[in-house]
């Protein structure tokens, strides 16, 4: 059978979906759903336009426009996409040194290095960026985003908001004697009502009646807060014309580190966000069909006055838990943006900042992840200086700078952890030498005989080599290629000399589904620094379904008990 030809690598997720068929019943899901994105994220786009230092008719305009062409182009079936908390630090500082011109201008470069990046196949390569490094500079961007809305959610009277992390605070306690009771009560309240909805009606939208009911009870009572009218003067109704910002080389060769940080982040996390929608559909993404389609909806959110847009994995989880079915419901989701904007403008200038800020404070809290921060710092200690590390240079010094020592020293640590790994097999076979990303998994001699012994029911699946962050992406992909929940999957993992945080990580994640799925699983032939790493990171411990045996044979055996029961 011949291969498909290349350009399949591009065809949108829109395109495949119309072809297989698509009736009144999917548009309906796909209504729904996008309606419900659209009320989550109308409160979510002015937020984060305000905490980026500009306005809220930016945030919307990037979530109409932007939002559009992602789904519309993209390679993701459910992807939801507008501007995220990744940005607010990013376009910030871009606004802060080259005004607002200069973020445009940068937006549009980050654009076109991105449909590059997509027809060059970089998407496959964005997915080797170890965990660690991930987790590190959003859990940074999670506090800085926190400290950016400390002024409105106080109501402190004071200047400009010094840009350093340090700095900031410092004047924050400098102002500490001027916050507003009523900006402090709208806050609180807001933010209290926002996390009771969550805990007792999940589905409401509780962004969105939060800042309702702030809005009304502060124009009804007459509260002196700040809102979006009096800082911003109102949102305008339309969206404005396109208009390409000025050009020059010199301010192009000022603004590239600008651009490809944009770039960077916004392939990242559309394509973290593809995968997250993947993992809760089972259906498959394409990276560089969805890279193409980012650089495209961010080239045109700069000529529309907007800002960098990417992949939002919360609203893409909601618009499937909605019961999305295909990229229209994204396309939907701008289109009701788009009549909010001009049914609701007038309205938007009651809004206080101080409920926004409520908002913001939820979002970052999202994206601090916690727990998964807490998994990785009981990992290696390697893969601990390395979260550490890139959290405090995103918070303390830049998020550029964060990803590339981030992705330094993994590589060095991968590097020192290989050199172990040759030491080990110096002597023995000369597998651990062959061995690339290719050779992964790859079946041994074996592998009908070790079928033909397995009763019904059970499945198995053999690694080798090492289970780092390079072929850890691949894990979901081989065990969604055996298909099927079995009563028992066998890993054989005794040809792996080490596993790092994020292969461990993506062992748990696996484990976990499995579990969900009724699916006992059995490691077999564990080597001591691949069980030392599963235990200390909770993959081996605490369920019940897990079960560690020294050899296949008694994998076997175990297999066939926990089928015979």
């Amino acid at each position: 059978m011949s291969a498909s030809p290349a350009w399949h690598l591009f065809v949108p997720k829109l395109v495949t979906t119309l072809r297989q068929g698509y009736g009144f019943a999917d548009f309906r899901h796909d209504a729904l759903a996008g309606l419900t994105v659209a009320i989550v994220a109308l409160p979510l786009a002015m937020a984060l336009a305000i905490a980026s230092g500009a306005t809220p008719a930016n945030g919307l305009v990037t979530a109409v426009v932007a939002g559009f062409l992602i789904s519309a182009l993209g390679g993701s079936r459910f992807q939801i996409g507008g501007p995220t908390g990744a940005f607010v630090v990013v376009v910030y500082a871009v606004i802060a040194r080259h005004g607002y011109d200069g973020l445009l201008l940068a937006t549009l470069m980050a654009g076109a290095m991105l449909v590059v990046a997509g027809f060059a196949r970089v998407g496959t390569w964005v997915k080797y960026i170890p965990e660690p490094v991930v987790t590190g500079f959003t859990s940074g961007i999670a506090v800085i985003i926190f400290s950016s809305q400390v002024k409105d959610l106080l109501g402190l009277h004071m200047g400009d908001v010094p840009a350093d992390f340090f700095a900031k605070w410092a004047a924050f306690w400098e102002a500490r004697g001027s916050v507003s009771a009523a900006a402090l009560a709208l806050s609180a309240g807001a933010l209290g009502v926002i996390l009771a909805l969550r805990r007792l009606a999940p589905r409401a939208p509780g962004f969105l009646l939060v800042i309702i009911a702030t809005s009304a009870i502060a124009a009804l009572a007459g509260l002196p807060v700040e809102t979006i009218g009096s800082r911003f003067g109102g949102i305008a109704a339309g969206l404005p014309a396109p208009a390409f910002p000025a050009v020059s080389l010199a301010r192009v060769r000022e603004l590239l580190p600008s651009a490809f940080t944009i770039a960077f982040l916004a392939g990242v996390e559309s394509l973290l966000s593809a995968v997250v929608a993947d993992g809760m559909t089972g259906r498959r993404h394409r990276s560089n069909c969805e890279l193409v389609a980012q650089g495209v909806a961010n080239a045109a959110s700069a000529l529309f006055g907007g800002l960098p847009a990417t992949g939002a994995i919360a609203r893409t989880a909601t618009s499937i838990r909605s019961g999305a079915r295909s990229p229209v419901a994204g396309m939907l989701h701008a289109v009701f943006l788009r009549l909010f904007m001009q049914l609701l403008a007038p309205l938007a200038g009651y809004i206080p900042l101080a409920s926004l800020a409520a908002v913001l404070v939820v979002v970052a809290w999202n994206m601090s992840e916690v727990e998964r921060f807490g998994h990785l710092l009981r990992g290696p200690v390697g893969d601990r200086v390395v979260l550490l590390t890139t959290f405090g240079l995103t918070v303390a010094v830049d998020l550029t700078l964060a990803i590339e020592v981030g992705v330094v020293l993994a590589s060095i640590l991968f590097m020192h952890r290989m050199s172990e790994v040759a030491a080990m097999a110096s002597g023995g076979p000369a597998a651990l030498v062959e061995d690339d990303l290719d050779d992964f998994a790859r079946p041994r001699p074996d592998a009908y005989s070790q079928r033909e012994e397995l009763p019904p029911g059970v499945e198995v699946f053999q690694f080798r080599g090492p289970l780092f962050f390079g072929v850890a992406s691949r894990l979901s992909d081989i065990i969604d290629a055996i298909g099927g929940s079995p009563r028992v999957f066998i890993l054989r993992m005794r040809e792996v000399p080490l596993v790092d945080a994020t292969g461990a990580s993506r062992l748990r994640d696996f484990v976990a589904r499995a579990g969900r799925y009724g699916t006992q699983v059995v490691f077999s032939g564990l080597q001591a620094q691949p069980r030392e790493v599963l235990a200390q990171m909770g993959v081996l411990d605490g369920a019940a379904y897990v079960s560690v045996v020294p050899d296949f044979a008694a994998a076997l055996a175990r297999a066939r008990q926990l089928v015979a029961s």
